[in-house]
C-alpha cells in the first residue's frame, strides 16, 4: 500500500495504476495490458465498487478470522472497469450489493503462522456494504 499524499489522513491509498490506452489495473504493475509503463495512479478507496461474486472461507490461514468472506469487486472507473478481491465485514451481501472501501490495520493477526511479522505488511481494505 502507498501512503496517502494527505498529510491529515493517516490511512494509505488503495493504488490502481492508469495506462496511456485508458486500462486500469488492481495492483498497480510497472507493465500495464498494453505494455506500457503507468501514466497516473488511481486511489480506489474514493470509490465504490459493485460485488461481482462472493464466498465464505470456512477453512482459512493461520492468523485470518473465520469464518472469511471474500468478494470480487468492480469498479467503475471513469468508465473503465477495475476488478479487486477482498475481504468483506459480514457476510450479509449479494451480488450486485454496493461496497465501499475501508481501510483495516490488520487483517490477519501477525502473531500467527510462521513468518515474522516485520516481514510484511498487515494491513489492507475491506469491503463494507452500501445502504
Amino acid at each position: 500500500m502507498s501512503e496517502s499524499t494527505d498529510a491529515n489522513d493517516r490511512e494509505p491509498s488503495m493504488d490502481a495504476a492508469r495506462y496511456p490506452d485508458g486500462s486500469i489495473t488492481y495492483p498497480a504493475h510497472p507493465i500495464g495490458p498494453g505494455g506500457e509503463e503507468p501514466v497516473e495512479t488511481v486511489d480506489l478507496s474514493e470509490y465504490e465498487a459493485e460485488v461481482v461474486t462472493w464466498t465464505t472461507s470456512t477453512a482459512t490461514p493461520p492468523g485470518v478470522r473465520q469464518p472469511n468472506s471474500l468478494a470480487i469487486v468492480e469498479f467503475d472507473v471513469d468508465g473503465e472497469p477495475v476488478r479487486a478481491i477482498g475481504q468483506l465485514t459480514t457476510d450479509d451481501v449479494a451480488i450486485g450489493d454496493t461496497v465501499e472501501p475501508v481501510y483495516a490495520e490488520e487483517l490477519r493477526d501477525p502473531g500467527a503462522g510462521i513468518r515474522e511479522p516485520e516481514s510484511q505488511e498487515w494491513d489492507g481494505y475491506r469491503f463494507r456494504s452500501v445502504e
